[in-house]
């Protein structure tokens, strides 16, 4: 009981959901996840950490750089929530924002080859000059 009463805390908080979602499409670093959510790195971290404390997440290292998903070996019931949070939020405004915001991301280090959110807002507002009307 304990284990699923602390699961369902960590999934009271709207930021850390988004980040399992994101992470539950594909691995990112921190830098990627303030790029798409547009929070800081402190709270990425924090976040990041208490989800990784709760065993929801697996870690690689690349270099300087961590890349987070989702954890292979969660415990059935565990599993199953994300399933049905994943599902149950499949249309959801703002998660989709975030998925769209994962490919600009990509797009926009492949471009780059950087990786800090400054640097991706940044590409993100001329980009978005480029497609308004009239631009």
């Amino acid at each position: 009981m304990k284990n699923l009463t602390r699961l369902f805390k960590l999934l009271s908080d709207e930021t850390r959901v988004r980040m399992l979602m994101l992470l539950g499409s594909r691995e990112l670093c921190v830098c990627q996840l303030m790029g798409i959510i547009g929070i800081s790195q402190p709270l990425i971290s924090r976040n990041l950490s208490l989800l990784s404390a709760a065993g929801l997440l697996d870690e690689r290292r690349e270099g300087k750089l961590v890349f987070y998903s989702i954890a292979k070996d969660l415990p059935p019931a565990t599993a199953e929530i994300l399933r049905i949070l994943k599902r149950e939020l499949k249309g959801d405004k703002r998660l989709r924002g975030d998925m769209r915001s994962m490919g600009d991301c990509a797009q926009f280090q492949k471009i780059t080859g950087k990786c800090d959110m400054k640097t991706f807002l940044a590409f993100m507002e001329k980009r978005k000059g480029k497609t308004e009307p009239g631009k």
